[in-house]
Order: C-alpha cells, then sequence, then structure tokens
C-alpha cells in the first residue's frame, strides 16, 4: 500500500488523496481514493527510469559506411558448388558484422586458377542447363564442359547468380567477381589478400 506522504510524492504535485474506513465482516479495511496522483507517480518513476534508446538502434551500412575489401580465392582442386557458395556469401557480405540485406557492402572476388575448379561425378557431361532463345524450337541444352570452353567466366557467372538474392541487386553483386584461368590477375594495384575458402565456414 503507497502512502502518499512517503518520499515516492516528493517532486509530485500536490493531489489530493483521501482514505476512507470500512467494517467488512468486524476488520476494518482501508479504501484508497489516490484520484490522479497515482498517474503523477507513474511519470514520476518513469522519468527516473529512461531507456537510452540509442543503445538499440539497428544500424544500416549504406555506400559511404560499407567496407569493402580486395580478396584473392584459388579454385585450384576446389569443387565448382561448394567454392561458389562461399564465394557468394563473400560477394554479399554475409561474413560481415555490418551485413545489410539491401545493400552491396560485399567484397570483391578474384578466382584464379579457375580451369583447375573440380566437379563429382560424371557431371562435366551429364549436368545439362536449358535456356530458351524466345523463339518456336529455341530450347537450347548445353553443359558445365560446354561452358568452360567457352570461358571459365562464363560457368562461374552461371552458378553463382543461382546461389544470389533474385533482383537488380544480384547483378552489381556479380560484377564484384573476377575469374581468371591461371595463377595471374590484374589487381595488384588494389592489393588483395588470399583466404583460404577451407578455412571459412
Amino acid at each position: 500500500m503507497v502512502n502518499p506522504s512517503s518520499n515516492l510524492n516528493k517532486g509530485l504535485s500536490n493531489k489530493v488523496c483521501t482514505i476512507d474506513y470500512c467494517n467488512i465482516g468486524g476488520d476494518q479495511c482501508g479504501l484508497w481514493y489516490v484520484g490522479f496522483w497515482l498517474e503523477d507517480l507513474y511519470k514520476h518513476i518513469r522519468s527516473n527510469k529512461e531507456v537510452n534508446t540509442l543503445s538499440y538502434r539497428t544500424i544500416s551500412a549504406n555506400a559511404q559506411t560499407a567496407t569493402k575489401e580486395w580478396i584473392v580465392v584459388d579454385a585450384e582442386g576446389q569443387q565448382l558448388g561448394r567454392l561458389c557458395s562461399k564465394v557468394a556469401k563473400l560477394l554479399r557480405g554475409k561474413y560481415k558484422p555490418n551485413f545489410t540485406p539491401h545493400v552491396d557492402c560485399g567484397d570483391n572476388v578474384i578466382i584464379i586458377n579457375a580451369d583447375k575448379i573440380r566437379l563429382s561425378g560424371n557431371k562435366w557431361e551429364g549436368r545439362e542447363y536449358i535456356r530458351f532463345t524466345g523463339y518456336p524450337g529455341g530450347q537450347r541444352f548445353y553443359t558445365p564442359r560446354d561452358l568452360q570452353q567457352k570461358g571459365s567466366t562464363y560457368l562461374f557467372r552461371k552458378v553463382v547468380k543461382g546461389m544470389l538474392p533474385k533482383n537488380k541487386l544480384s547483378d552489381r553483386l556479380l560484377n564484384n567477381m573476377y575469374v581468371y584461368d591461371g595463377p595471374e590477375h590484374k589487381h595488384e594495384a588494389q592489393k588483395p589478400r588470399l583466404v583460404d575458402l577451407n578455412e571459412i565456414m
């Protein structure tokens, strides 16, 4: 039971608080009619326990705050699907604490030795991709081997694009991937760092 004359009433406006007593079953019980006094008491308690909302604010990355790096990935001896799934995460920036789904906050990924990628089983010839030219009878079938012979860039872009969001952002993310056959690339000026994908979950 709250006493209006206690220390909690300090700083509150002087509201009328009356006490009536009645006998119910031989016991005396107090009926408190506090009026608007409880409203001031509630505001007084809230003012002493204000929550710092800035500490709970979600911060999203943007073009100015995004930290983009240049990363080199060696594809020699790697499985195509497993490598591309990790490359897609690097392109999106999912390994960063400020990951924002609708912003290009990922890294620029350089894939070297793309011609030494591996596929298990008979997937080089057995797996088929389908496209349609838009004309009657224009259905075309091609295999991973056909794409690699055309250029490793076509094969990697085909696989990684299927692992990115199906929106306009995926085209921008895909342009941050550079594929090269062999150990050499032309991005030494960006000072990229070599990343071992086997250490990335």
